[in-house]
């Protein structure tokens, strides 16, 4: 188990051993051999939790206790995957009866209810037959860690101190437009970086490049920079890249021109991509930023670069002073660490949001000592202020210096002892949801709603004391967002990134268990991984999908694909029929962008789903086992342009939550019984067919729907109907877009139907 990944078992175990576990045994109260073994997880469960402060303590140094917690977690993840197996069979049970008792079939009404109910009851005496042995195992497992427990001496830690599992002050969320954090020292470096880009009219393209080590505010300074007056009237076109680990001269060109021209269309082919920036900036004076620089290859660099000329400045982040050799910059800017006055300012806008600490004299002494440890980085005295901004009593200032993570070597896992310990002070839920994601590439710029979806998939966002509900994700998310874990992006303002040292902390914090594929280097999963990612390329072939062999009991597969822009990405076909018909656990799937025309017909083995993600790709139908998937919260298919039908059962899926057809255009109309799907929070698009204008009457029983709706079709819809929608009661939905055919006439518009 990763050093800090305690505290997050803590959660995940009390849910287990509370309403999953409790509803498990209502379930087969009627089976008393399993009934039984289940009573006995409810005894042990609690017991191992108890003990889980003890085992973080002692597996820095006991490899017994390591192998312990590893052990444990992996029979959580287990333990989880039996009990879902438990809800899912009552959830069908329950959707089958509700099928059978609204069918007005001649066939179904000529069926004596007696034996209807009986059909039920056998079936469900099968299934938890089959159950047996799985439990059986995991009770012998439990017992085994129960021993060994007692055996490494583990036990119980009763302490008054507030741990990072209780509740903690909810922080307040930042937002894009905050201007409250003064930015301190590099002002030197900051005006002389302007005065060099202003002046410089040479012939030929001027590099300006920023060295130093991670976390030291290279990219802070070139965002000042990029983003101060002068340099937006010096300038007639800017552009910002994440260049990160993944150097591709056709994805850092397509980003380039899609700056500097909303209106490009996509191109794969790299000199025809130069040759239209290099006619875009012919005679214009353009800023580029290429931020976090690793790739040392001259070749590279030199491809790069061989579209810009005269009036073409760039400026190069980078740690590695090879890279800063290899760009030859007309200056290069080496940062050094700030003194401990610039630090300490840092710290106290985020810790009390004061520029010094004159208004809180009480904690002077412990900050100005917390400061010097932050050794001069920007990043750790940021980390530090922002875990202490919810902490107003000085005893646990004091215990925060205090603590042994200080003196824990940097070597032992390379992250700087300030962002371990604001790692160590999250609320657990929020370190789970942070671990989760490890699975992000460096450099990957994500969304809000993106990342929560996935969380929600995988039950990152359900707590005893406060139940999942439409807004806990985000504020998750937002929480993260204020402790600098995440950043706003530079050239995006709706979308966020990880500092390369955060995303290096949440790799360590998670260990095995969550794993990702990165560039071109050959790697193999854990038979322990249970969430897998990987960078999506133009040709994703069998090579890349053998690190998958290992894998039994994965739950996420998730391709992320750096380039925001609509491209085809091919998959080979051996992960369609081969590789996700044995993922039986899954929650997450993702096919997102890949030129696929057929789904396999695999879905019913899948009980698990959570988040199908199938957007841009072009399937044309959905096959008739999607709608077996009970658990499934999250449909996506999103510019879906192939798309000519949602499934006609997809009443089924009793748990959906999420449906988004925005641009699927080809599909026609909505199926019969989507009002039944009364889950739905979030539901694009509402497609009223010819001759179904009665179907707009559903909407009625949406009551949940939030967000932007768009209402299509309504050239079929006559008032009555459109009454009976109760559109205007619908209080969640932002902004509700109607739509009317293109044939049909201004003047026919139904104004009444409008109003309704």
């Amino acid at each position: 188990m990763s050093v800090f990944g305690e505290a997050a078992l803590y959660v995940f175990l009390d849910r287990l051993a509370g309403k999953s576990l409790d509803s498990a045994l209502n379930f087969v109260a009627d089976h008393g051999q399993l009934h039984q073994q289940l009573k006995q997880w409810e005894s042990l469960l609690p017991d191992i939790q108890a003990v889980l402060d003890d085992a973080e303590e002692k597996q820095i140094k006991n490899m017994g206790v390591k192998k312990w917690l590893d052990d444990l977690q992996d029979l959580a993840y287990d333990v989880d995957d039996i009990l879902d197996e438990f809800a899912y069979e009552e959830l069908r049970l329950k959707v089958q009866k509700t099928q059978a008792q609204t069918s007005t079939s001649k066939v179904r009404k000529l069926i004596p209810t007696c034996f209807s109910g009986t059909s039920f009851i056998l079936t469900s005496f099968g299934f938890k037959n089959s159950m047996i042995p799985k439990v059986k195992d995991i009770t012998a497992r439990l017992n085994n860690l129960t021993t060994r427990r007692s055996n490494l001496g583990l036990s119980e830690i009763l302490s008054q101190a507030p741990t990072s599992k209780g509740k903690q002050p909810r922080l307040q969320p930042t937002s894009v437009l905050d201007g409250a954090m003064e930015y301190v020292g590099r002002h030197k470096e900051k005006q002389e970086l302007i005065e060099l880009l202003k002046g410089n009219n040479s012939n030929g393209v001027s590099v300006l490049s920023i060295v130093g080590m991670g976390g030291m505010g290279k990219t802070t300074l070139a965002q000042l920079v990029y983003n101060d007056a002068a340099i937006n009237e010096s300038f007639d076109h800017k552009a910002w890249v994440c260049v990160s680990d993944n150097f591709d001269a056709v994805n850092i060109t397509r980003t380039i021109l899609k700056s500097i021209d909303p209106d490009f269309r996509d191109e794969n082919d790299l000199n025809l991509l130069q040759v239209k920036l290099k006619e875009k900036l012919s005679g214009k004076r353009f800023l580029l930023v290429l931020d976090d620089i690793w790739n040392e290859n001259y070749n590279d660099w030199t491809i790069l670069r061989s579209p810009f000329g005269a009036g073409a400045n760039i400026i190069v982040t980078t740690r590695l002073q090879i890279v800063s050799s290899i760009v030859d910059p007309l200056k290069t800017f080496y940062l050094d660490k700030l003194s401990d006055d610039d630090c300490l300012s840092i710290f106290t806008q985020h810790a009390l949001k004061a520029r010094n600490f004159d208004g809180h004299l009480h904690f002077k002494e412990i900050g100005e000592k917390m400061v010097k440890r932050c050794n001069g980085l920007p990043l750790a005295a940021k980390a530090i202020g922002s875990l202490l901004r919810t902490i107003k009593y000085h005893r646990e200032w004091e215990r925060i210096y205090e603590s042994e993570i200080w003196n824990l070597p940097e070597e032992q896992c390379g992250i700087i002892p300030a962002l371990r310990l604001s790692y160590h002070h999250l609320p657990s839920y929020l370190k789970r949801c942070f671990a989760y994601c490890s699975m992000l590439p460096k450099g990957y710029e994500f969304g809000e709603e993106e990342i929560v979806l996935l969380w929600r998939a995988e039950g990152l966002l359900q707590q005893k004391a406060m139940p999942q509900n439409k807004d806990l994700g985000n504020q998750y998310f937002q929480d993260l967002v204020s402790r600098s874990f995440f950043l706003i992006s530079s050239k995006d303002k709706s979308r966020f990134i990880m500092h390369d040292l955060i995303n290096d902390l949440a790799q360590v914090v998670a260990g095995e268990i969550f794993s990702k594929l990165e560039g071109d280097r050959q790697q193999k999963f854990s038979i322990r991984t249970r969430h897998a990612s990987y960078i999506g390329s133009m040709f994703d072939t069998v090579k890349k999908f053998e690190a998958f062999d290992q894998t039994i009991s994965l739950r996420a597969f998730l391709p992320l694909i750096f380039t925001s822009y609509y491209l085809e990405f091919y998959l080979t076909n051996v992960v369609l029929v081969d590789l996700l018909p044995r993922l039986d656990y899954l929650r997450v799937l993702s096919l997102s962008g890949y030129n696929i025309v057929e789904l396999p017909d695999v879905f019913e083995n899948l009980k698990h789903l959570r988040y199908l993600n199938f957007s841009y790709t072009k399937i044309k139908c959905l096959p008739d086992s999607l709608c077996t998937l009970y658990h499934l919260e999250t449909l996506l298919l999103k510019k879906c342009i192939k798309l000519q039908k949602l499934p006609s059962k997809i009443e089924k899926l009793a748990s959906l939550q999420y449906l988004d057809i925005r641009g699927a255009n080809l599909i026609e109309r909505m199926p019969f019984g989507i009002g039944k799907l009364t889950n739905l929070q979030r539901l694009s698009d509402f497609v009223i067919g010819e001759g179904d204008g009665h179907h707009i009457r559903e909407l009625k029983y949406l009551s949940n729907l939030k967000g932007d709706f768009h209402l299509s079709g309504l050239e079929n819809v006559n008032c009555q109907d459109a009454g009976e929608a109760k559109l205007h009661e619908k209080q969640g939905i932002d902004r509700l877009v109607v739509h009317w055919s293109e044939k049909f006439e201004k003047a026919s518009r139904n104004k009444e139907v409008e109003e309704r």
